[in-house]
C-alpha cells in the first residue's frame, strides 16, 4: 500500500506538467478534482445513511478544505512554471511550517521541536531546499522565482490544511473526513474552472479520447485512489513509517522527469536535495523518539495504577520526555 501511495503520488507532478502543455491549470484542478471527489461521494453519502456521519462533519471541513484548495492552486500553477523534479524537492519545506504551526497551536508538540534531532533536521530542510532552488541554471529568472514561489506556498498551504484537519477533525475517521473535504474542494476547483478557465473548461474536450481518459485517470491515482492507499498504509506501518517513505517522492519524480520533460537537476542541486530529504527524516525520527518515551510514560503511569506502586526508572523517563 506505501509502496502504492509512493507510486501514485510521485505521479501526481508529472501528469500535471504533461497536461500544462495542453489545458490551463483552472480546467485541470476543476475536471480532475471534480472527477474524484464523484469517487468519494458514495462514502459520504452511505455514512450518512447509515447514521454514522459525526456530528457537524460539513461545518468542522469547511476550513481544511478552503485551505486544501489554495493549495491545490498553487501547487498545480507552479507545474506552469518549473519543472516536476525542482518543484517536489522544494515541497519539503512543508516539514518546515508544519513544524512552526504545531509549536504555535499544540503546546504538547513544543517539546519534539526543541529537540536537538529536530532543529539540526530543520536547519538541514532549509539549507537543502535553498540549495536545490538555487544551485541550477538561471537562478533569478522571473518565470523559475514564481515557480518557486507557487511551491513555497503550496508549501505552507499544504502544511496548513493537515494542521487544520488535526484541529478540526480531530476524532474524525481520515477516509471520511477526506469524503467530505474532497467535495468542498472540488466545489471550489469547478466554480474556479468556470470563472477562468478556458472556455469554462471546456478546453478539456479538446483532448484527444486518450488523453481525456489519461486526464480522469490522473484524478483516480493521485486523488481518489492515493488517499486511500495513504489511509490503508498509515493503519498498517504507523505515521512515521509512512511518512519515511513517502520522502522517497522527490526522488522518483526527479528520475522520471528527466526522460519525459528532459528535466536536468546539476548536481549541486541533488546534493541539496539531498540534504533536505534527510533533514525531513531526522526531523520524522525525533518526533518518533518523543513519542516513543510518551507512550512509555503513559505504559508506566497505568502499571502504577494497577499495581499501586510506580517503577523505578519512571523519574528519569520522565526527566527524559520532558527535556527531550
Amino acid at each position: 500500500m506505501i509502496v502504492m501511495t509512493l507510486a501514485g503520488w510521485s505521479s501526481v507532478p508529472l501528469f500535471l506538467r504533461h497536461f500544462a502543455e495542453s489545458i490551463d491549470a483552472w480546467t485541470s484542478n476543476g475536471w480532475r478534482y471534480g472527477f474524484a471527489a464523484l469517487m468519494w461521494l458514495p462514502v459520504a453519502l452511505v455514512a450518512r445513511a447509515r447514521g454514522r456521519s459525526p456530528a457537524g462533519l460539513w461545518r468542522r471541513a469547511l476550513v481544511p478544505s478552503a485551505i486544501n484548495a489554495a493549495g491545490q492552486v498553487c501547487f498545480t500553477w507552479a507545474h506552469y512554471k518549473i519543472d516536476p523534479g525542482l518543484l517536489t524537492f522544494g515541497l519539503r519545506v512543508q516539514v518546515i511550517f508544519v513544524a512552526v504551526g504545531a509549536f504555535l497551536l499544540f503546546p504538547a508538540e513544543r517539546r519534539i521541536v526543541r529537540t536537538r534531532g529536530f532543529l539540526a533536521g530543520f536547519v538541514m530542510v532549509l539549507a537543502g531546499t535553498t540549495g536545490a532552488a538555487f544551485f541550477g541554471e538561471n537562478p533569478f529568472a522571473p518565470e523559475r522565482l514564481a515557480g518557486l514561489g507557487l511551491a513555497l506556498g503550496a508549501g505552507a498551504l499544504f502544511a496548513a490544511y493537515g494542521l487544520s484537519v488535526r484541529r478540526f477533525m480531530h476524532g474524525v475517521n481520515p477516509v471520511l473526513a477526506f469524503a467530505a473535504i474532497s467535495q468542498y474542494t472540488a466545489a471550489v476547483m469547478l466554480g474556479l474552472m468556470v470563472v477562468a478557465g478556458d472556455r469554462a473548461g471546456a478546453g478539456a474536450l479538446d483532448l484527444t479520447a486518450p488523453q481525456f481518459a489519461l486526464l480522469l485517470l490522473s484524478a483516480v491515482i493521485g486523488i481518489a485512489l492515493g488517499h486511500v492507499f495513504y489511509y490503508t498504509s498509515i493503519a498498517r506501518l504507523g505515521v512515521a513509517v509512512t511518512a519515511g517513505v513517502l520522502q522517497l517522492q522527490p526522488f522518483a519524480v526527479a528520475l522520471a522527469s528527466a526522460p519525459l520533460f528532459a528535466e536536468r537537476l546539476s548536481v549541486a542541486q541533488w546534493i541539496g536535495g539531498c540534504v533536505a530529504v534527510a533533514g525531513a527524516l531526522l526531523m520524522l525520527d525525533a518526533q518518533r523518539r518523543v513519542s516513543r518515551l510518551d507512550r512509555l510514560a503513559v505504559a508506566l503511569r497505568e502499571r502504577a495504577g494497577a499495581d499501586g506502586a510506580i517503577a523505578e526508572p519512571a523519574p528519569a523517563v520522565c526527566a527524559v520526555t520532558r527535556d527531550g
